[in-house]
């Protein structure tokens, strides 16, 4: 009888330390497949980081310089490409905010924001306008580094008492100076603001 549950007990230890063994060798099965995909998913967030195009909806971006807000950035929708350093931009809204505590708005159909430097290039149906005057052209661009808003198309500009086109215009934002350039004609009323 001593003989049979001594059988029993090495059989019993066999298949133990057997089921011991297979648990192990799963979990390190497990516990490696898991690490060799979590390498794959690192590799495949960094690639798509360096090659970024990404779809944002609601967009919003604020310019300051020393602390103080230059301008701010809504739009429907942008497009991150991180390879060209630009987020180009459904419906742009820009608001500049002025020196003299003054706003100036700008709409588009269309922008591009470059994201390296600021610079913001506008088109389609674009509107600048502050509470004096409204601008209108097809394409608008703004240089960050200087504060300067320019077209090389021509513009339109309205206001209560008076009426400017011209082939091109520059505006200083921080001058508070504004050139036109090439077939410009306008029509002035008794009340020119200047």
């Amino acid at each position: 009888m001593r003989h049979v549950k001594d059988k029993n007990t090495r059989k019993l230890k066999l298949v133990l330390v057997s089921l011991v063994l297979a648990t192990l060798g799963i979990i390190a099965t497990v516990f490696i497949g898991y690490r060799h995909i979590l390498n794959k998913d690192a590799d495949l967030i960094s690639a798509i980081t360096k090659k970024a195009n990404i779809a944002i909806g609601k967009f919003h971006h604020t310019a300051t310089r020393d602390g103080i807000k230059e301008w701010t950035l809504d739009a429907r929708t942008a497009q991150v490409i991180n390879a060209q350093n630009q987020a180009i931009f459904q419906d742009p809204t820009v608001i500049f905010f002025m020196k003299d505590n003054t706003q100036v708005y700008l709409t588009a159909d269309h922008g591009i924001l470059h994201t390296d430097s600021n610079d913001i290039e506008v088109s389609g149906n674009v509107v600048v306008k502050n509470e004096n005057y409204r601008l209108t052209t097809e394409k608008l661009n703004y240089q960050h580094v200087q504060r300067i808003i320019f077209s090389r198309v021509p513009v339109k500009i309205v206001s209560a008492s008076s009426q400017l086109t011209a082939d091109s215009m520059s505006h200083d934002i921080n001058a508070n100076q504004t050139v036109f350039k090439g077939n410009i004609k306008g029509a002035f009323g008794e009340k020119i603001l200047l």
